[in-house]
């Protein structure tokens, strides 16, 4: 059975900054490796992604002040996020993908960033 576990979600003042991580398990390999966000009132949106190669993407609120990163050994994705502003505040869910296309979502981790 697969499982992504999320950690590092909580409250920080405006400025500061957060780190997540996701690690998988079962018999699993990320092969893409993504973040979502979702907050009350918007859509499920696009934060970062990094392919197994090392590839990374980003959605443009987020360029300059998050990175995404992972561990292949240990089968984990990272997203350590500098610079926080009140309007990341949102759930943030993890998403894999297999090199099979099969995709598996994390149970979400809260981020609060006060002003």
């Amino acid at each position: 059975q697969v499982q992504l576990e999320e950690s590092g979600g909580g409250l920080v003042q405006a400025g500061g900054s957060l780190r997540l991580s996701c690690a998988a398990s079962g018999t699993f390999s990320i092969n893409v490796g993504s973040w979502y966000r979702s907050s009350p009132g918007k859509q499920r949106e696009f934060v970062a992604a990094i392919a197994v190669g090392g590839t990374t993407m980003y959605h443009d609120s987020v360029k300059g002040r998050f990175t995404i990163s992972r561990d292949n050994a240990k089968n984990t994705v990272s997203l350590q996020m500098n610079a926080l502003k009140p309007e990341d505040t949102a759930v943030y869910y993890c998403k894999a993908s297999d090199n099979v296309g099969y995709v598996y979502w994390g149970q979400g981790t809260q981020v609060t960033v006060s002003s």
